[in-house]
């Protein structure tokens, strides 16, 4: 019993010594080697500070900087290295802590994201799961403007984990939150979007929530796709719910604007697109707008055209015309009809010479 004991021990101590060895070879040659495959493959410089191991096998990265693309505070994950016999990266726990990610989108349209390198066919990477703690995404649009409009991501976290059951589903559990905040760091809203998806079956079931989110810091965007007049503030407030079978995805969705404030001007531009007269038309007595609207699309390919979203828009808007009084849809209709009369008149006295 004792023999059994002292060979156990044997064992022990042989794998310590083994560990404490690599461990030591790590932090000395790993960085380095990180370093130089990022540079290789990315063409960008990429620094390390520190790579260590811990129990039970987790690799840890301290401080790592990949250009100006990205800087990461940490970085930790347990590879599994039965896998690695089989030529596949099965990755367990891993986690990025505090990632700052500067993105920017150049004149031209293209983004700053380096293109990876292949040198043959790389082997297959399969991640359990994945965390991201308190990250962070700046957005600088040169397209838009010449100086950059910019947008932030703050306060990003996300958790992805496959579902335990049942044990054959590739269905994976996740949650994303995030604040959304303008170039002067001032928030304007807040996004949380979770639920599971199975991506191989396309079946999913999830929740989308925007709160207190002022959308005029998306106006260089949207333009005058939603108001013929400029908007000054107006709050969103938006829950999604998505649910696909078999790649036939159904959004529902209930959005709320609020606080709308407008520029005030002496003269309005009249549009004959009923979607952009649709905020004064189909606002309540006190200038919110809710709409519910249902769309059907496909999990593999949600994109919608700018028309299809306008029918979807002015449907939902007249479905609310039945929350309103008629005394309040006869001025709303008399008020734009007479800005037409406007436009007419205005035409004549051009062309009617």
């Amino acid at each position: 019993m004792r023999k059994k004991y002292k060979v156990l021990l044997l064992i022990c101590a042989v794998f310590l010594v083994l560990f404490v060895a690599a461990g030591i070879l790590v932090s000395a040659y790993a960085p380095k080697i990180v370093e130089d495959q990022i540079r290789q493959n990315l063409k960008v410089k990429a620094s390390v500070d520190k790579i260590s191991l811990g129990l039970p096998f987790t690799v840890t990265l301290q401080k790592l900087e990949i250009g100006n693309l990205a800087s990461i505070k940490r970085v930790s994950f347990s590879p599994n290295l039965v896998s690695l016999l089989f030529g596949k990266v099965v990755i367990h726990g891993l986690t990025v802590v505090e990632p700052v990610i500067n993105l920017e989108l150049d004149a031209n349209g293209k983004l700053n994201l380096p293109v990876l390198e292949q040198k043959g066919k790389p082997p297959a990477v399969y991640l359990t799961s994945l965390k991201v703690k308190d990250g962070k995404i700046i957005f600088t649009d040169r397209k838009i403007s010449e100086p950059g409009y910019q947008l932030i991501v703050d306060k990003l976290n996300i958790s992805v984990s496959k579902a335990l059951l049942p044990v054959t589903s590739l269905a994976a559990n996740f949650k994303v939150s995030a604040q959304l905040s303008n170039s002067s760091l001032k928030p304007f809203g807040s996004i949380v979007f979770s639920g599971w998806l199975d991506l191989p079956a396309k079946n999913m079931d999830a929740e989308l929530e925007v709160k207190d989110m002022d959308i005029t810091n998306f106006s260089p965007y949207y333009g005058n796709f939603i108001s013929n007049k400029k908007l000054l503030s107006a709050k969103l407030d938006l829950t999604s719910t998505f649910k696909a079978k078999n790649n036939a995805l159904n959004i529902i969705t209930d959005l709320n604007l609020s606080n709308l404030v407008y520029e005030k001007t002496e003269e309005q531009q009249v549009s004959l697109d009923l979607t952009k007269n649709a905020l004064d038309l189909f606002t309540d007595k006190d200038g919110n707008l809710r709409l519910k609207f249902d769309i059907d699309t496909r999990l593999d390919d949600p994109a919608l055209s700018p028309a299809k979203l306008k029918k979807i828009i002015l449907k939902a808007a007249m479905e609310n015309l039945s929350s309103q009084s008629p005394e309040e849809i006869v001025d709303k209709v008399a008020n734009i009809i007479n800005k037409y009369k406007d436009f007419g008149k205005e035409l004549k006295d051009i062309f009617g010479k």
